[in-house]
């Protein structure tokens, strides 16, 4: 029922509504002066009036002087009507009304509606709110998209040209049945899309029919399952129905784990609905005749959860995998989504590319987005690299928390952990390039070092491993070094959790241990097998092991530092003035050169950092003379 209907039904219950109450208690006043009901009764007595009308307990009196009044019988008068007689006084009396016919039926029938408004509403509201009526609850709720609307090409999908050649022959076929029947050839009845979320099913299953030029239903899984047994599998028959009048068409399921699940899972009954639609499902899929035109294409993340019925070939036949995109590919999907974005002249989608590691498509279309926004909120024209880096930042760590006052001692500290990060970061051989440092704070960072990969790696070295191990402590290393031990913060919890697990695996699963086999230890139950148990020796022999490659880079890290204390100073005085600094700046400060502020500094912005800094060097102890005297007590 649409908007402009029940509008309709609403104003016409409101004219009802009024016509009845109109109709109840409107009546025709009576004109002239009002008297009291004994003068009335005194000119009947005395010949005064030459007719009466009477009209329920309303009495309108003329004269014989062409006079009238109007008067009200207070009570129940049983003489009234002798009296008129008997001074023959001509007496004419009004018909009652009889109520209208539209009031009537609304009286009579009022229950009844009621009664059908509350089912219809009742059975809407169990169809979730659905188009329809209550006969269309086993109707498919796919939408189907005409040729005139699929705009996307495969063109608008970037970054998966393997899995574009794998449907590339479905593309053909629907075009073209008689290229691949002629020679015996069957295409695949179902194409299963694999992927982690975002990384471009729907998209490409959408541009398959773009590029074919045929209708598109699309569905979600959970869209078959309701609360009536069999109203799933009466839905599988309609969508099937509705293809076959449309074919040649693709039917894209999405996440159809929903309803593909692997049967005989929990207890008897609770799943009597999603399986009865499975093997509705699987009887129509079964059912399909080559020639039929039509393809399904389903998306899911979890593969491995599948009934295995719907696997088999006939049914979904080839399974394309749909990855993250690697670096390359992460390139060709930013160009796609700038293309309607005005860009400077700055921007380097390859450096963007580079420091986005494991992004999905979808991930690389938000940060364009947020890139967009930033601009427009700063009243650009057009977007750079900064809105770019801020978008990224934001996506990673969050929005900045400018409403977070820190203290300059906690500012000085978090500078100097960042710099001992970076310097570390620097200096250790088969380490990502680093990219830049900031000291704002972030979702729950207060600081933050950057590292930028030159290329996706799927695997590491024991040298690049270990070098980001002591990267990893070399935060907390450079807190001690100014501090002192004792004053060491608890900020650098997370690196010590992630340098842990990596010299943990190194042990276990990788094999970079001298006193143990390459042999894989301490897995939970799963693909490897059930779950490993070790020895009480053998474990001992691991946490010596994890113990030695952790204190082998901590010390690494220090020494390091130590002879590189003056930049650290340095550094830490940049990050105050700055906040942030780019690779230029620290390349500079690694060479012990004069530092180049970045290029939207200002002389108001100048004025700021060094106002800070005076009022650091006031405040805290001279780093020079503290970190002597721990030098000096430790080697003592």
């Amino acid at each position: 029922m649409n908007d402009m209907v029940k509008n309709l039904l609403i104003w016409g219950v409101i004219a009802v509504v009024l016509i009845a109450v109109f109709n109840q208690y409107s009546s025709v006043s009576g004109s002239g002066q009002q008297v009291d009901y004994i003068t009335f009764n005194n000119d009947v007595i005395s010949g005064k009036l030459k007719e009466v009308h009477i009209d329920g307990r309303e009495i309108k009196a003329i004269t014989k002087n062409n006079n009238s009044y109007v008067t009200y019988v207070p009570y129940e008068d049983p003489k009234l009507m002798d009296i008129l007689n008997v001074n023959h006084v001509p007496t004419y009396g009004t018909p009652a009304d009889k109520p209208s016919l539209l009031l009537t039926i609304l009286i009579s029938w009022f229950p009844m509606i009621l009664l059908i408004g509350f089912w219809f509403f009742m059975m809407r509201q169990m169809q979730g709110g659905g188009k329809g009526g209550p006969l269309s609850i086993g109707k498919s709720k796919a939408k189907m998209l005409t040729p005139d609307q699929i705009k996307t090409k495969f063109t608008d999908v970037a970054g998966s040209e393997e899995a574009k050649q794998e449907v590339t022959e479905v593309v053909d076929f629907l075009r073209d049945p008689g290229k691949y029947q002629k020679l015996g050839g069957r295409i695949p009845k179902g194409i299963l899309m694999v992927g982690p979320p975002g990384t471009g099913k729907t998209l490409l299953a959408k541009a398959i029919a773009g590029e074919a030029n045929v209708p598109f239903f699309s569905i979600s899984g959970s869209d078959f399952v309701e609360m009536f047994v069999g109203v799933g599998a009466s839905r599988v028959r309609d969508l099937f129905e509705q293809a076959r009048k449309h074919a040649p068409c693709i039917i894209f399921i999405d996440e159809i784990d929903a309803v593909g699940r692997k049967r005989g899972n929990g207890s008897m009954g609770g799943h009597d609905e999603r399986e009865q639609t499975l093997n509705q499902m699987l009887v129509e899929m079964d059912g399909f005749e080559t020639n039929s035109g039509i393809i399904i294409i389903a998306a899911t993340n979890r593969a491995d959860i599948l009934d295995p019925a719907l696997l088999r070939p006939g049914r979904f036949d080839r399974q394309v995998q749909i990855d993250r995109p690697d670096m390359k590919s992460r390139e060709q999907i930013l160009a796609v989504h700038v293309r309607k974005v005005p860009l400077e002249n700055n921007v380097d989608l390859s450096v963007l590319a580079r420091g986005t590691p494991n992004y999905s498509g979808a991930d690389l279309a938000n940060l364009v987005n947020e890139a967009a926004l930033f601009a427009a909120r700063r009243n650009k024209r057009l977007v750079g690299m900064e809105e770019f880096e801020e978008a990224k930042d934001k996506i990673n760590m969050g929005t900045k928390r400018t409403s977070l006052s820190m203290s300059l001692e906690e500012l000085t500290n978090t500078a100097y952990h960042e710099a001992g990060h970076a310097i570390v970061g620097y200096l250790v051989p088969e380490h990502d390039p680093l990219h830049k440092v900031t000291i704002i704070p972030r979702g729950r960072a207060l600081g933050v070092t950057f590292f930028l990969p030159e290329g996706d790696q799927i695997s590491k070295s024991r040298i690049s491993l270990e070098s980001q191990i002591s990267t990893l402590y070399a935060g907390r290393i450079a807190e001690g070094l100014i501090y002192g031990e004792d004053k060491i913060t608890s900020g650098a919890s997370s690196d010590i959790r992630y340098a842990s697990s990596l010299a943990r695996a190194m042990v276990t699963e990788w094999g970079f241990s001298d006193r143990l086999p390459p042999v894989l230890f301490e897995y939970e139950e799963s693909s490897y097998g059930p779950l490993k148990r070790i020895s009480d020796n053998t474990a001992k022999i691991i946490d010596e092991e994890v113990e030695a490659i952790v204190d082998r880079n901590y010390k690494r890290a220090k020494q390091l530092l130590t002879d590189n204390i003056d930049i650290l100073h340095a550094m830490k005085d940049a990050l105050l003035k700055y906040e942030t600094i780019g690779i230029k700046q620290i390349d500079e400060l690694m060479q012990r050169k004069p530092i180049t502020p970045p290029d939207d500094w200002t002389e108001k912005d100048e004025q700021a950092a060094n106002k800070t800094l005076q009022q650091t060097n006031n405040t805290m102890l001279e780093p020079n003379e503290k970190s002597s005297s721990d030098d000096s007590s430790n080697n003592s």
